[in-house]
């Protein structure tokens, strides 16, 4: 099992509805975090079409599928493994989920969200599952943004305790347009929660977030702002993402 894990976080912009230009950024990411000898990079929820874009329904496809090929493909070339959150089409139903990626290009891991708001109900069913999957970097644990909230650390907890030893976690954290972070500070929501699983499971806990403008939808024109965030098992916080909606780049960790 490999002890040192160089983790990239992929804060990429997210525009709602544009597949392809969402796509060929994820793959960009993912060719510059090989480049950069990264293990593993995570990129945001919904990377494919952004969070709770109305139209969903139309341009979303299953797992695996047209999306899901991109990004293994991207994955094998690079020779890194991927963590992505993607809009799944299953039946004319339609899922937030997420998936793992090996190095090989091949989905080893793949998750529904299962916390998800009320309003965003309307557009995804709910998952009904957890579960890790074995890599040389240990166990890897996967759960999507709200999944993680402090109302929702079972789910942290149930992934804890199945031996999760890095959980991933793609995530779209908005504001509100007003949102004045100076007075403020957007992150210790997440960093709690973060910080309780990853001391009392000796895990890395790694959310990372989308920047850009939430299209379509009850919170059409919030910002997602980034702020992506790696907390260690002693509890530190590893990287924090920078804020804005403009705020794309990718962080490395060694884990």
């Amino acid at each position: 099992m490999k002890k040192n894990v160089r983790i990239a976080m992929g804060q990429m912009l997210v525009q709602g509805g544009q597949l392809e230009n969402n796509l060929a950024r994820a793959c960009k990411m993912i060719k510059s975090a090989g480049d950069q000898g990264c293990d593993i990079i995570v990129l945001p929820e919904c990377l494919d079409l952004g969070w709770t874009y109305p139209q969903a329904g139309e341009l979303a496809h299953p797992i695996p599928g047209y999306c899901s090929d991109r990004l293994c493909h991207a994955a094998k070339n690079a020779a890194i493994y991927v963590v992505a959150g993607l809009t799944e089409k299953n039946d004319n139903i339609l899922y937030n989920s997420a998936v793992v990626i090996s190095s090989e290009g091949e989905i080893i891991l793949h998750h529904r969200k299962i916390n998800e708001l009320d309003f965003a109900l309307k557009l995804y069913n709910i998952g009904q599952k957890l579960n890790v999957c074995d890599t040389q970097f240990g166990k890897v644990g996967l759960a999507i943004c709200a999944d993680l909230r402090p109302e929702n650390n079972p789910i942290g907890h149930s992934l804890g305790l199945m031996g999760t030893s890095l959980l991933l976690s793609p995530c779209a954290w908005a504001v509100r347009p007003n949102h004045n972070n100076e007075t403020m500070p957007y992150g210790q929501e997440w960093i709690d929660p973060y910080r309780e699983i990853a001391m009392k499971y000796q895990m890395t806990v790694v959310g990372v977030s989308n920047v850009g403008m939430v299209t379509g939808g009850e919170w059409d024109g919030w910002k997602c702002i980034g702020c992506s965030l790696a907390i260690g098992p002693d509890g530190k916080v590893l990287e924090q993402g920078s804020y804005g909606e403009q705020a794309e780049e990718l962080l490395i960790i060694e884990a």
